[in-house]
């Protein structure tokens, strides 16, 4: 699994635990859905994005086969 697909996986796996959370336990856990989101955006405009260290600790690749990755290719 490649990175970019780690940090997808992590983001929707937080979003449909908070969702699980705010059904069972109260409204205070959009707060977590809130995190996530302002998580990816700063990332979007910063670069820096913590779930990229670690979905690199848990054996994620940083290969090319993503869409961005294979443009790049064609062009060298």
């Amino acid at each position: 699994m490649t990175v970019e697909n780690g940090v997808r996986l992590m983001a929707g796996t937080m979003v449909l635990i908070s969702v699980v959370l705010v059904y069972f336990f109260g409204k205070v856990w959009l707060l977590l859905t809130a995190f996530v989101g302002l998580n990816l955006v700063q990332s979007a405009f910063s670069g820096i994005c913590p779930a990229v260290g670690i979905a690199k600790k848990l054996g994620c690749t940083d290969t090319a086969g993503g869409c961005c990755a294979s443009a790049q290719d064609s062009q060298d």
